[in-house]
């Protein structure tokens, strides 16, 4: 039975040993080195290595050369998996007949395949891509492609961490003053992925002064970039208290009533807005101690916020529901400007009206339950705050 397992092991490994070989021989956009390795092109080159599939969905051979091995048996498997049954099977009975010689020759020169493929590590990709950055003489193309590189690297937090330490957070955070709306979008967006839950880049952006950059590309006239920016901007404030007074300071609660109050933004960025300010709120609410911003209390913040449940999409107004939700649970917040400036009972009949008519539609129905559901919830926390303060003492 051991010997068995021991010839199914070898067989196996002899597939990856001809595998690799086809891996070596299919590889593109390589370049040899007078030593007969293998290097990787430069970073204008390798974007398109990045992230490519089959028509079918189906992983190719560059995804996988690009980070995408974790081990010798991932190899092993897409070996297998991208080899034609019958040859495997052929393969694996002719490593059978192998002799001990001719098997040690094969482990041989797997070894010398594995050694002259190189991979790079994400931090070698990482560091290729921040240099083309800094590289003047490279065109907007090339650094184009070097920061849309750099988006998808810093997805995982380790990688994220190490931006830092390899010179390439300052590069990106003065790719938001860059002339060109792409450059200062992409730059954007990779703060925003980089800072997603994650306090060390949190604090590392906002150390470098990346924030008040973020708030006023915020205001852009260029759709996709203030929704960017905002992205930045909601992942860098996420839990964090440092981050949240700074916006503050940056005049940030305007920011979000100017975009609330205008209903002709784009609806995208109105969504993130709203989601922002239920986030804060809660923020707010996990921590009672300390002094609540009065900016939560102000009547026409309050009402671009109740409005919102008048948009006829869903999306916005399930939203909204839930920042009123939090709102109404904050100490300051009183519930007769709700009432009488903002009329928070006729948005919410409204809501539940137009709710009523959508689960009339099987498509619809379940989404519109769960809203009515967190309507009722909304319903129920404003007539108690109401109470409160209209019962008359005896």
């Amino acid at each position: 039975m051991e010997k068995k397992s021991s010839s199914s092991c070898v067989a196996l490994w002899f597939i990856l040993v001809a595998s690799m070989v086809m891996i070596r021989a299919e590889v593109v956009r390589v370049n040899k080195s007078d030593s007969g390795g293998v290097i990787w092109s430069s970073a204008e080159e390798e974007g398109d290595l990045v992230r490519k599939g089959d028509a079918d969905g189906s992983t190719t051979l560059l995804e996988e050369l690009d980070g995408g091995f974790s081990s010798l048996d991932g190899m092993l498997q897409w070996a297998i998996g991208h080899s034609d049954p019958t040859k495997l099977k052929e393969t694996a009975e002719s490593v059978h007949q192998l002799s001990s010689e001719n098997l040690k020759h094969s482990q041989l020169e797997f070894k010398e395949v594995m050694e002259s493929l190189k991979i790079p590590s994400d931090a070698k990709l990482m560091q290729i891509a921040i240099d083309d950055l800094n590289n003047s003489s490279l065109s907007l193309e090339e650094h184009h492609r070097a920061l849309q590189e750099l988006l998808i690297l810093v997805e995982p937090i380790d990688n994220a961490k190490d931006l830092h330490k390899l010179g390439g957070l300052s590069v990106v955070i003065r790719g938001l003053d860059n002339p060109d709306s792409e450059i200062r979008m992409t730059s954007a967006w990779i703060l925003g992925k980089a800072s997603q839950n994650n306090p060390v880049v949190q604090k590392q952006v906002l150390e470098l002064g990346g924030l008040p950059k973020l708030v006023v590309m915020v205001k852009s006239s260029f759709k996709q970039e203030a929704t960017k920016a905002l992205f930045a901007v909601s992942s860098l404030i996420r839990n964090n208290v440092d981050g949240q007074e700074m916006f503050y300071a940056e005049s940030g609660d305007l920011m979000l009533q100017d975009i609330l109050s205008d209903s002709t933004n784009d609806i995208t960025l109105r969504r993130k807005c709203v989601f922002l300010v239920a986030d804060l709120a809660e923020s707010q609410l996990e921590t009672r101690n300390k002094v609540e911003l009065s900016f939560f209390s102000n009547p026409l913040f309050l009402k671009s916020v109740v409005d919102l449940t008048a948009s006829t999409d869903l999306d916005l107004q399930e939203k909204a529901l839930v920042a009123i939700k939090n709102l109404l649970q904050l100490r300051t917040t009183e519930a007769l400007v709700l009432k009488n400036f903002c009329d928070l009972d006729g948005a919410l009949e409204k809501v539940r009206q137009q709710l009523q008519q959508l689960m009339l539609e099987d498509s619809q129905r379940d989404y519109a339950m769960d809203v009515e559901s967190l309507r009722r919830e909304v319903e129920l926390i404003y007539h108690g705050k109401l109470e409160k303060v209209t019962v008359v003492p005896t």
